[in-house]
Formats: C-alpha cells, structure tokens, sequence
C-alpha cells in the first residue's frame, strides 16, 4: 500500500529524471527549500482536479516547467548520445519529452491527495547541485484504528539552467529515476545489436502506443 502509494505520487508524476559539466550558478538553501515547497503544494493541489483532462494538462506543464529534460535525456543515454547524429539527437529529445509524459499517465492518479501531506528535512547544496529531502506524510487524516504507516524519504535534485531551478533526479534511498531510466534504455539498446536507429524506432512505437492508450482513457473519462 504504502509503496503503491509512493509510485503514484513520485514516480507517477515526474518519471518521468552527472557526467555532463553544466555552468551555473548555485542554488541557495533557502531557495531550493522554497522551490519545493512551493512546487510540492502545487502537485498536490493539482492532483485533486476532478477533471482528468485538465489534471493531465496541468500535470504536463508542471512537468515541463519543472524538469530539465534536455539534461536528463543526454545523461540517460550516456556513451550513446555521442553514436548519434544531430538530427537522431533532436528527434531523440523529443521523443524522451513524450515518453515521459506518457508514462506518468498510466498510473493511477485518482487517489485522495488531502491525505498527503509533507515536510522539507534537509536541503544539501553542492557546487553542481542542490539536494532537497522531503518526509512524504502518509499518516494525514488516519484514523487511530489503521495500522500507521511509515515516512518516507524522497530527494529532489536540483540545478540552474539559465537562472530556472529544475529538477534533474529524485531519488528513493539508493534508487536513482534517471539511473533507472538509463537502466531501461541501455536494455533496450542492448536488444537492438547497439544500434541507435533502431533504438529509436522502438521508443517511437512504445511512445505512439501509450500516446493511443492515454488518449483512449480520456475519451472514456468524457462518458
């Protein structure tokens, strides 16, 4: 349950995210413990929208407002994105940037976000990034009967991209999203003989189909 939970709230929303050097300026303490909070009210203040269709127009322009895809979609693909021309590096891009919003879409969306509730417990800056952990409270509104359930820890990673504070990987303990994801795709590769064409193709077609199945939802949602 709490688990279940978890993934709906974090990896349902920003599944959708350091070897590439940036140049930035940093994030101050305050700043990134401001910037979450903020954006963490917003998620769940969206995620109560009873419209579907408009809960999945806010959540997308939340998502691309919030999250630095460019990076993370060159640091998922690691040694790779080097194989690839210029051309397979744009259309790669924007295939990620359409994977990710697709994805989030197939996980249940639909739970009672008033019961959530969260608390920032330690902002750790670096000069690259800035790390901010959130409490995740799953104990809002329980009755004293429910078995109590336990914290959990959820890191923000955070950098500056042209003085815009964006989100470039959350983590859960030891797990890494953008590590998962490079996991997934260098699978998939892999699958593909290391061929990046290919690859591509096949993101297109997992892309398209959850594209269809999504919308498919929303015209269901509409009767």
């Amino acid at each position: 349950m709490k688990s279940n939970l978890f993934l709906r709230v974090i990896i349902g929303v920003f599944c959708v995210f350091l070897s590439f050097k940036t140049q930035a300026s940093p994030i101050f303490e305050n700043q990134a413990e401001q910037w979450v909070n903020d954006k963490g009210k917003q998620l769940l203040q969206t995620f109560g929208e009873s419209d579907v269709t408009r809960k999945y127009a806010l959540l997308d322009a939340m998502m691309v407002d919030c999250i630095d895809f460019n990076y993370i979609s060159k640091f998922v693909m690691g040694r790779y994105w080097r194989q690839m021309n210029p051309d397979q590096q744009q259309n790669y891009q924007t295939l990620f940037k359409r994977y990710a919003l697709s994805l989030y879409k197939g996980f249940p969306l639909d739970f009672d976000s008033s019961t959530i509730d969260f608390d920032i417990t330690k902002v750790i800056p670096t000069d690259k990034s800035t790390t901010v952990r959130a409490k995740i409270n799953l104990q809002k509104n329980q009755s004293a009967e429910q078995q109590p359930l336990s914290d959990i820890f959820v890191d923000f990673v955070l950098h500056r991209n042209n003085e815009k504070i964006q989100i470039i990987d959350l983590k859960l303990g030891e797990s890494s999203l953008i590590l998962s994801y490079r996991s997934r795709f260098y699978e998939m590769i892999a699958q593909n003989d290391d061929d990046v064409t290919w690859f591509l193709e096949d993101l297109a077609d997992i892309t398209e189909a959850a594209e269809r199945t999504n919308q498919e939802k929303l015209q269901q949602a509409e009767y």
